[in-house]
């Protein structure tokens, strides 16, 4: 018996599970249709001159909005990182038993956009000191992340969120609970009815809101 079969599913909403508990996945990717439904620019590929940052912030379908109206993001696509099981499916995932998080795949063509736009955006849209949750939104697959393809990247994140943690403080927030990792871990492409989910579903859910507080980096 596992201890998640012991503590029942709500185990899973506050903590990562152990390498014993994770679920094995599958071998293959999930199927993806590989156009944006918004800009018809392609989900995945090489992406020569771009740079590509994988972001969580709670519900993947929000969020993914956000970046897709950022000017100088060439494509976005939503899936699931930093856990341990391959190729899961969103229903793996909300089990808890994968320790993966939702989140957005930002390609950004870095002569249009910088990276500190980027970071902002990530910043003001969600509120990075929830922990294990963001709004109603409970379990670790909402937790906030950023996950950097680059050293400069991951430095420029680590910067940005000392300087956010000042502004948080002085608006009386607790401590920012963000996790920021180099190198980015596995990536695996959400369900096509996930990508690009409020375009396809203006009137769909949208969880996503920010602290008030302005990020100045």
């Amino acid at each position: 018996m596992t201890l998640g079969s012991m503590l029942g599913v709500g185990a899973w909403k506050q903590r990562l599970p152990r390498d014993a508990d994770l679920l094995p996945g599958r071998d293959q990717p999930l199927p993806l249709h590989n156009i944006h439904h918004v800009s018809g620019r392609p989900l995945q590929g090489e992406f020569a001159g771009m740079e590509v940052v994988d972001v969580g912030l709670g519900c993947f379908w929000g969020a993914e909005r956000k970046f897709w109206n950022l000017p100088g993001v060439y494509t976005t696509a939503v899936g699931y990182a930093g856990g341990g099981t391959p190729n899961p499916t969103y229903e793996e995932v909300c089990s808890g038993q994968t320790g993966h998080a939702e989140v957005v795949r930002v390609v950004y063509d870095p002569a249009q956009v910088d990276f500190t736009t980027v970071l902002k955006t990530f910043w003001e849209s969600h509120d990075p000191t929830q922990g294990m949750r963001q709004g109603n939104d409970v379990g670790t697959q909402y937790r906030s992340a950023i996950y950097c393809r680059t050293q400069a990247q991951y430095e420029a994140a680590l910067a940005s969120r000392d300087a956010y943690q000042a502004s948080l403080e002085a608006s009386g927030y607790p401590p920012i609970t963000t996790e920021i990792a180099y190198p980015a871990p596995a990536f695996y492409y959400a369900e096509d009815y996930h990508q690009q989910y409020l375009s396809k579903n203006p009137n769909g859910y949208c969880g996503l809101g920010g602290t008030g507080v302005s990020c100045a980096i």
